[in-house]
C-alpha cells in the first residue's frame, strides 16, 4: 500500500466562524504545500466548541458557519485535499446540534459525517444531541475512523473500529487533562492503529497535537503552539512490522482459535482449584 501523507492541526478556536474559517484555510494551504492528502482538525473547530467559547447556541450565526464550511469545501477541491473538520452540526429547532466531524473529499463534497456518540454529561445536558454510529471512510486505499474527545474513555468505540478494519483513527479533541494523550497511545498500541490527535491551542499546556503510531509511540507532534505537523503513514516501515504484520492479525485471530477454548478441558488438575 502506498504511504499516506496526513496533517494534524492545532489551532485556536473562537466563537467567530469567520475567524475560525480563516485559520482552517491557512492550515489547509500549508498542509497542501507539503504534499498532504488529508488534514485533520480539532473538535468544534469551525463553529466554536460548547462551553468554551460557546455558551448559548442562539448566539451562533449558523448562516455564517455554513458559508465558512462551503468555503472550506471549495478550497479542498482547489487544493485536491481531503479535510476532516470538527464543527457543531445544526439540527431542526428546538433540537440542539450534533458535535460532529465533517469528512470533505478532495472534490469538495461532504462524503460523510461523524456525530459524537458519547457526549459528556455537560454536553448532553445543555449543548449536544449524541450520534449513534461509527463512521468509516476510505482515501487511497487507507481506512479511517472518527472519534471525539471524551470518547477516549470508551474502549468499545475503538474496538468497533478495530473490527471494521481501519488503519487509523482521527481523534478530534478539546482536552482537559494530560492523561488524555496516554490513553490515546494505549488505544493505538492495543489495536495497532495510527491515531491522529488534533487538539486546540488553548490546551497546549496539556500536550501538543500529534500522530501516534501502531506501537503507541508519538511519531510526530506539532512543533509550536499553533500549526500543523505532516506525517507519513507507511505500513511497510520496518519498525512497525511486529505491530502490523504480527500482533494485529494474531490478536484478531484469538477469539476463533480453538487452542484458547479450554473451558471443557478434561484434566482434574485444571478443574481442582485447591490442588497444588
Amino acid at each position: 500500500m502506498t504511504p499516506f501523507r496526513l496533517a494534524t492541526a492545532q489551532l485556536p478556536i473562537s466563537g467567530d466562524a469567520r475567524v475560525n474559517g480563516r485559520n482552517v484555510q491557512a492550515a489547509m494551504r500549508d498542509a497542501a504545500a507539503r504534499g498532504t492528502r488529508l488534514i485533520h482538525f480539532p473538535e468544534g473547530m469551525l463553529s466554536g466548541y460548547a462551553k468554551n467559547p460557546i455558551q448559548d447556541w442562539a448566539k451562533v450565526d449558523w448562516d455564517v458557519v455554513r458559508e465558512e464550511l462551503e468555503a472550506v469545501m471549495a478550497l479542498a477541491a482547489a487544493l485536491k485535499l481531503w479535510v476532516v473538520l470538527g464543527s457543531a452540526h445544526p439540527l431542526t429547532p428546538p433540537h440542539w446540534p450534533h458535535n460532529s466531524m465533517y469528512v470533505i473529499s478532495d472534490q469538495g463534497s461532504i462524503v460523510t459525517r461523524y456525530d459524537k456518540r458519547v457526549c459528556s454529561y455537560t454536553e448532553v445536558t445543555r449543548f449536544y444531541i449524541p450520534g449513534h454510529a461509527p463512521t468509516v471512510f476510505e482515501v487511497d486505499g487507507w481506512r479511517f475512523g472518527c472519534v471525539i474527545c471524551v470518547e477516549i474513555n470508551f474502549p468499545a468505540l475503538f474496538m468497533d473500529y478495530d473490527r471494521l478494519g481501519v488503519d487509523a483513527v482521527l481523534l478530534s479533541t478539546y482536552p482537559v487533562d494530560r492523561i488524555f494523550l496516554v490513553k490515546a497511545r494505549a488505544h493505538a498500541a492495543i489495536h495497532n492503529v495510527w491515531i491522529s490527535v488534533s487538539s486546540v491551542t488553548e490546551t497546549d499546556h496539556l500536550f501538543r497535537s500529534a500522530l501516534i503510531d501502531p506501537r503507541g509511540e508519538v511519531a510526530a507532534e506539532v512543533p509550536g503552539v499553533q500549526g500543523v505537523v505532516v506525517s507519513t503513514l507507511d505500513r511497510s516501515a520496518p519498525e512497525l512490522d511486529i505491530a502490523l504484520a504480527k500482533a494485529r492479525p494474531w490478536r484478531a485471530s484469538v477469539a476463533d482459535d480453538p487452542r484458547y477454548d479450554t473451558a471443557g478441558l478434561d484434566d482434574p488438575r485444571s478443574t481442582d482449584r485447591t490442588s497444588v
